[in-house]
């Protein structure tokens, strides 16, 4: 299944590349545009995660260096049967946090300064369960490569116009419109195959981070508290680099009433409400412990 939807993702994402490329060019462009998608996509399988973590400004931490946050994450992901991740900290005071990383074995986990500092240790616990849930069921792969394509296809439709006008118009099947269409509907349509993947995973990796860390409430609580730090506090790599929204737990941009035209997360309010739902069919003695108390 998830071979299926990154196969999918990948195949819509070069579909585009192809569809910029013939209306700037002809069929030249078209196969300019092919072995420029095939170059893109291995790219991205290798090298996506460090590029994400770049574009955020994200440094490695150790044992040594972030002691409590370190051991939180070892002990996350013992219990869920995952490999050890590597651990980034990302130096802004917004509170949020976000998985990548192209299998288990490959996987980072990013959390903000403000993250650190709005959550107690159990609304943390909760937040990085969530996140592992993103490499247990894989998806790291599919966010990973597609807020790298969507990224490269939103910067190739800002010059699509440049590289339009100056080219022949005989090799331009549709001209000066062809060009227009390409600038406005190339970065939309990679904006809807991102809100396409990103809506359902989100909802299984909370079912799957509340089992993780046997508390559903606990992430229940730290959406609540981060949605509403997030709204007022500017995080901005993320405004830097939108293509990367979707990776965090929640939305990390400030895009006011556009904002709930093209969300990439699931409301909040309603994952907040299927995690109490959760909690009260999972309800027993133990609920208020550690994690693993």
């Amino acid at each position: 299944m998830n071979f299926a939807r990154t196969a999918l993702m990948l195949a819509a994402m070069t579909g585009l590349f192809l569809a910029i490329g013939y209306l700037l060019a002809g069929e030249g462009g078209l196969v300019i545009a092919f072995l420029v998608a095939l170059a893109m996509n291995g790219f991205a399988y290798w090298n996506s995660d460090q590029m994400v973590l770049r574009m955020h400004n994200a440094r490695p931490v150790s044992r040594e260096s972030a002691p409590e946050l370190f051991g939180l994450i070892e002990q996350l992901a013992r219990r869920a049967g995952l490999p050890m991740p590597k651990v980034y900290l990302i130096e802004t005071d917004q509170p949020n946090a976000f998985a990548t990383g192209r299998d288990p074995d490959h996987a980072a986990v990013a959390v903000t300064r403000g993250l650190l500092k709005a959550c107690d240790s159990e609304e943390l616990a909760g937040v990085l369960a969530h996140e592992l849930g993103h490499v247990k069921h894989r998806d790291t792969l599919t966010m990973t490569i597609t807020a790298t394509l969507a990224g490269a296809i939103g910067f190739l439709s800002q010059f699509a116009f440049f590289f339009g006008m100056g080219r022949d118009q005989r090799s331009n099947p549709l001209g000066i419109i062809g060009t227009l269409l390409v600038m406005i509907l190339a970065p939309l349509a990679a904006m809807l195959v991102q809100m396409a993947i990103s809506r359902t995973r989100e909802y299984a990796a909370d079912r799957a981070g509340a089992e993780i860390s046997g508390h559903p409430l606990w992430l229940a609580r730290a959406l609540g508290k981060i949605e509403r730090l997030a709204q007022s506090t500017l995080n901005q790599t993320a405004e830097q680099h939108p293509a990367s929204a979707h990776l965090f737990i929640v939305n990390p941009l400030h895009m006011g009433g556009v904002d709930n035209l093209f969300r990439t997360h699931p409301s909040t309010e309603d994952r907040i409400r299927r995690l109490r739902e959760l909690a009260g069919a999972t309800a027993g003695p133990g609920h208020g412990r550690g994690p693993w108390g």
